[in-house]
């Protein structure tokens, strides 16, 4: 009697399916989550590095690439990923450079997560006349 207890499968494909399920459904999300956070660090590089190239023009300020580089981000994601948003001018191999740092929130859950753990930097040449 015990034996064939033992050897009745009834009701396992429910538990099999369930199990299996949770996992494969916790995977799907992971995926989802790493594509939101690579889309927020894509955007946010973009930004970064257009608004270097907006500072770099002639007659540009380095404040105008950071209000630049801040009204991308506001449009493309949130103001609140525009917060931290510096730039400098440096040089990279003898070059003159403008180089726009912005150190935002990296989405764990949603677009919820580790404040300032994202930092980005775009470089362009400074444009030169004469």
């Amino acid at each position: 009697m015990v034996r064939a207890r033992l050897a009745d499968e009834r009701g396992s494909a429910v538990a099999e399916f369930t199990l299996v399920g949770v996992l494969l459904t916790v995977l799907a999300l992971a995926v989802v989550q790493l594509g939101l956070a690579l889309h927020v660090r894509n955007t946010v590089l973009d930004a970064a590095a257009e608004g270097a190239r907006y500072a770099s023009l002639a007659g540009s300020s380095d404040a105008d690439g950071v209000v630049r580089t801040r009204e991308l981000i506001s449009a493309a994601i949130s103001s609140d990923y525009a917060g931290e948003v510096s730039a400098s001018r440096t040089t990279i191999d003898g070059v003159p450079v403008v180089a726009v740092t912005v150190r935002a929130t990296l989405p764990v859950v949603g677009l919820l997560g580790l404040d300032r753990g994202l930092e980005v930097t775009g470089h362009a040449a400074v444009e030169r006349l004469g």
